[in-house]
């Protein structure tokens, strides 16, 4: 049975596109009145959500995390870049790591856009993410190594998230805190969004076939 973990930890449903564009600051992410939710995915990744390419993101946790958490129903996404990337993006889709580096450097970081979970789905059939990689930019390879084989005793989760550009990208200087192998950040940024990527409807067939895929 596909275990949406949305859905059991109590978090909204995904709105439709007639009610809501996703709107910022992003609702229920905020830490403070000035500090915002931010997860942290590789830069291509996140320019493949926003060009429409993406719709999931495979998560374990980070090494300091004892499992990976959706912390936040809507968030920014913080980009994080390294020089293995390239070889783990599939040719077809390496066109964004030009501009994707350029958003996660030394000295700065460029938030571009946010997202909100529509499903997080358990992975119980890891054979079954073979059949939904158009849904990302991976290689087979990557998702083998970095997802399944990265800490073997702790669960995938399939994220399906409706991404937004934001309407002027923020710039921000790279923080300490920023640091380490953690899934969350909070940043002191609140910003406008454009409309999703994807509409609702689309979506939910994609957190379906998901569901049937790996659930």
């Amino acid at each position: 049975m596909c275990r949406n973990i949305t859905e059991l930890r109590g978090l909204e449903p995904a709105e439709t596109a007639e009610n809501h564009s996703i709107a910022a600051p992003a609702r229920g992410a905020r830490a403070s009145d000035d500090m915002t939710a931010a997860l942290k995915e590789w830069s291509a990744a996140v320019h493949a959500l926003l060009a429409g390419r993406q719709t999931v993101l495979l998560r374990k946790g980070g090494v300091h995390e004892r499992r990976f958490s959706v912390a936040a129903e809507e968030f920014l996404l913080f980009p994080t870049v390294a020089h293995s990337h390239a070889e783990r993006v599939r040719p077809e889709h390496r066109d964004l790591l030009a501009d994707a580096a350029a958003d996660s450097a030394d000295e700065h970081v460029v938030i571009r856009g946010a997202a909100k979970v529509v499903a997080a789905i358990a992975v119980s059939n890891s054979d079954g993410l073979y059949g939904i990689q158009d849904l990302h930019i991976w290689t087979a390879e990557s998702v083998q190594a970095d997802r399944l084989d990265f800490r073997p005793r702790h669960r995938l989760t399939v994220l399906v998230v409706a991404a937004a550009p934001l309407i002027a990208p923020i710039r921000l200087n790279r923080e300490p805190q920023y640091r380490g192998c953690t899934s969350w950040v909070q940043l002191p940024a609140t910003a406008d969004l454009g409309p999703p990527v994807h509409d609702a409807s689309a979506l939910d067939e994609i957190a379906g076939r998901v569901c049937a895929a790996v659930g």
